[in-house]
């Protein structure tokens, strides 16, 4: 058997994302996943703190950290792209799904399961998925507003479009998130 699931997470650092677009500084698929997993976390613990709910951040925050862990032999499919038809976004989730499988299949049996049940998540999952997804675009956002700040204004439709998607997603720990923390991230290091 080839043992090499780990390895192959660790090659997610050699996955630029953003590709179809000029980055002043280009964004790996692993510290895309750090970041997410920090803000899934986040997200979780507000929801906890502020809104009396029940999460198991630590899952949420682990569940970030492998949701993108399919392009490793997929790659970053470009949104626009992915997303560009019904047909299109269909053939992308069975590459996904493929990807996965094959992903999974580099572990021993003994293993499988565990981390199967992170990259192949279930419906017990599905609220932690919604915080996952909404610290993913968050993400995005952080990236958007990064490259903005550096007169990049190859991220002004970007930035655009996922403000719009935010600002129609419901989740309340997202919102709160927006609200209580998002200005600090234009700061310099000394204004913090």
């Amino acid at each position: 058997m080839n043992n090499s699931f780990f390895a192959l997470a660790f090659r997610m650092k050699y996955i630029n994302r953003w590709g179809l677009m000029h980055s002043v500084r280009y964004e790996t698929l692993s510290e895309h996943c750090a970041d997410t997993a920090i803000l899934a976390h986040a997200l979780a613990v507000i929801g906890n703190k502020i809104f009396g709910k029940n999460y198991d951040a630590d899952r949420v925050m682990t569940l970030a950290m492998y949701h993108d862990m399919c392009e490793v032999y997929t790659g970053d499919m470009p949104t626009p792209v992915k997303y560009s038809s019904i047909e299109m976004k269909n053939v992308y989730k069975e590459i996904e799904r493929l990807s996965c499988e094959k992903i999974l299949s580099k572990l021993p049996d003994v293993l499988r399961g565990e981390y199967e049940a992170i990259l192949k998540p279930n419906e017990k999952d599905a609220e932690y998925e919604v915080l996952v997804k909404a610290a993913d675009k968050l993400s995005a956002l952080l990236k958007c507003i990064e490259e903005k700040h550096m007169g990049n204004p190859e991220f002004d439709s970007a930035y655009n479009s996922t403000i719009e998607s935010i600002n129609k997603n419901p989740c309340e720990e997202l919102k709160y998130f927006m609200e209580n923390f998002l200005d600090s991230f234009t700061l310099t290091l000394d204004e913090m």
